[in-house]
């Protein structure tokens, strides 16, 4: 529902998701549509397949990292939701933040597609089809376990991971009609909400810090993609 005029000139503007965040959503979000895209096609594109999930696995990593440090609505302790508080916000009892960062539900979908997603490029590390394409990790792991890996990456975990994101979109378009900022804020990073709320820290010394962890991540990406066997 869209808020009387009246009542949006007293809304409070608050930076919650600081600009590190952001760069991951959308970053996140262009890898995947690009792996869909190259492991559809396949072939010559699997060289891009592999390009793209590294710099996911270089996201991920990151997310990890800054789900500690970063800004307090990106930190993981503001979004962990007990069972019994999401069946309260089921039933109309938000909790007091839930408006500020993720909600219960909104929580709950992030927490399951960085699951997946993370079992996604693990599974492909260690995945082996026999002609085209070998996972870095794929030497290092027993053969059943490669087996079980490229049967998850490629026939199960990727039409989980569609499901889950058709899930997220449509929630996504219901939730807006409710809220219509929801999803600007991912561009600008700030809610107008009705009463004061910390906000996140996004100044210089935040943003550098996440470029320096992001760095350490690439690297540690880049060297996961160097320990692919040399026939």
């Amino acid at each position: 529902m869209k808020l009387p005029m009246s009542s949006q000139q007293n809304l409070i503007r608050v930076r919650v998701w600081d600009l590190p965040t952001r760069l991951f959503h959308w970053s996140l979000a262009f890898c995947f549509i690009g792996l869909v895209i190259t492991g559809t096609v396949g072939h010559a594109a699997l060289i891009f397949h592999f390009r793209f999930g590294y710099t996911m696995l270089a996201l991920l990593l990151f997310r990890l990292v800054w789900g500690v440090l970063g800004g307090r609505w990106s930190r993981f302790s503001s979004f962990l939701f007990t069972p019994k508080a999401t069946l309260a916000y089921l039933k109309g009892k938000s909790p007091s933040d839930a408006d500020v960062g993720h909600t219960p539900l909104g929580a709950l979908s992030v927490w399951t597609l960085l699951f997946f997603l993370i079992a996604q490029v693990a599974s492909g590390l260690v995945s082996d089809d026999e002609i085209s394409f070998s996972g870095p990790l794929s030497h290092f792991v027993s053969n059943a376990t490669v087996s079980l890996a490229t049967t998850y990456h490629t026939n199960i975990g990727k039409w989980i991971l569609l499901a889950l994101v058709l899930v997220h979109l449509v929630a996504i378009v219901v939730y807006s009609r409710r809220q219509r900022l929801l999803v600007s804020a991912m561009f600008h990073g700030d809610k107008h909400l009705p009463v004061p709320a910390p906000a996140s820290r996004d100044d210089m010394r935040s943003r550098s810090l996440a470029l320096f962890i992001f760095s350490l991540c690439a690297a540690t990406a880049y060297w996961v993609s160097t320990l692919m066997p040399v026939f």
